[in-house]
């Protein structure tokens, strides 16, 4: 793996040395785009607008649109603005992780330490554990501020980035239904439906099955086998009574 961010955590006035690594991988086909005439790979080119010539890496700047004039940015700029946060994340607060919503979750990544901050590292790792608890932070990745927390997990720190409260959309506009919508004979019947299927969260249980088939119909495909196309099932109809699929449903087998 290729470290992405170098600098430091910082914990109360122990500083810790650490690399960044991404934890997660695509998982989705690798698919070029084509001309539909001949196959041949379709490419993007960075063009001036004003004389649509191809424009180089090295040539191009980042600005930003102040009152119809473009204020360009370097790259001391961005590193100036906050130029301590560029190479440190500072822990501001310990908090319990259960209190931080799902919906504030974005990108997890790996962190190890620096052989000078093996030593400290290990000192927060367990810390956390004996606490339980995850600690906040911010940093400066890729010219943005991000907000993080640091949990431990066996020997491992990991760093999570999620999303401040003001880019959280407000739900108030959604058109949703009240609790008295339900009745009181179905959510018993779809409680018990819940406890049916219950059970400890497996992630290897959980596999991509699309990219598989999708991989299994590009196979047939180059051996010149006819792809049928599937007849899908109507699960749902609007005439059909609830209870009575929560009934069929209960009837079923679990792993279907």
């Amino acid at each position: 793996m290729r470290a992405i961010w170098t600098g430091a955590i910082g914990f109360g006035l122990v500083n810790i040395p650490v690399k960044l690594y991404s934890a997660t991988q695509d998982s989705n086909l690798d698919l070029d785009m084509l001309d539909k005439k001949d196959h041949a790979h379709i490419k993007y080119k960075r063009v001036n607008e004003s004389t649509g010539k191809e424009v180089k890496w090295d040539a191009i700047v980042k600005g930003y649109n102040l009152d119809g004039n473009y204020v360009i940015l370097t790259d001391k700029d961005f590193e100036s603005v906050m130029a301590e946060k560029t190479k440190l994340i500072e822990i501001t607060d310990f908090v319990e992780e259960s209190e931080i919503n799902s919906l504030y979750y974005e990108t997890p990544y790996f962190l190890e330490p620096e052989k000078s901050g093996s030593r400290p590292y290990a000192l927060l790792r367990e810390a956390l554990k004996k606490t339980g608890k995850v600690g906040l932070g911010t940093f400066v990745l890729r010219n943005k501020e991000h907000l993080v927390l640091i949990k431990a997990e066996d020997n491992l720190l990991i760093l999570n980035r999620i999303r401040f409260a003001d880019e959280i959309r407000d739900h108030d506009e959604l058109h949703l239904p009240p609790a008295s919508a339900v009745k009181a004979a179905e959510l018993k019947m779809a409680t018990a439906l819940v406890e049916q299927l219950a059970g400890p969260f497996d992630s290897e249980k959980y596999k991509d099955e699309y990219n598989n088939r999708l991989m299994k119909l590009i196979e047939n495909k180059a051996k010149g086998k006819k792809v049928t196309e599937p007849k899908m099932k109507v699960v749902h109809k609007k005439t059909q009574d609830l209870m009575a699929q929560l009934k069929a449903s209960l009837g079923s087998k679990k792993s279907a």
